[in-house]
């Protein structure tokens, strides 16, 4: 799936409500897309609203992906249910590890989006000078 083209931010804005929604929705689609645990159908459909080959609004309404989706909904409550107390607390703590880890790599990402361009130099502008062509 390297080889092939990806899709970026911007063409899920007809899902997403803004671009950190969309963001964030390419990245969870990529996480779905490369997790070897993921596979069958859920995999599937990320990998191919990742190369673009389906929208994902097509992708929402196909049957089969949200048939996969449910599955995996309920053996995750399934697996959940099953816990004991002491499985629950450290589920809770890597959870609450990868959150932080994740909203520090979305920090990052963003102030290398929104941050200045790196290499650039400005200088400010003397007074009175207008560019080459002035004549005072």
């Amino acid at each position: 799936m390297s080889n092939e083209r990806q899709i970026r931010d911007e063409d899920l804005m007809d899902v997403a409500q803004d671009p950190e929604q969309a963001h964030r929705l390419r990245k969870a689609l990529q996480t779905l897309a490369t997790n070897p645990k993921v596979g069958g159908k859920l995999q599937e459909m990320a990998q191919e609203v990742l190369s673009g080959r389906i929208g994902m609004k097509e992708a929402i309404q196909t049957e089969r992906y949200m048939d996969a989706l449910g599955d995996r909904i309920q053996e995750i409550r399934h697996a959940a249910e099953n816990q004991t107390t002491q499985e629950r607390e450290a589920q809770r703590e890597l959870v609450e590890r990868w959150k932080r880890q994740q909203q520090e790599e979305e920090d990052r990402e963003r102030a290398e989006r929104d941050g200045p361009t790196a290499g650039i130099i400005s200088t400010p502008r003397r007074k009175g000078h207008s560019g080459p062509g002035h004549r005072g």
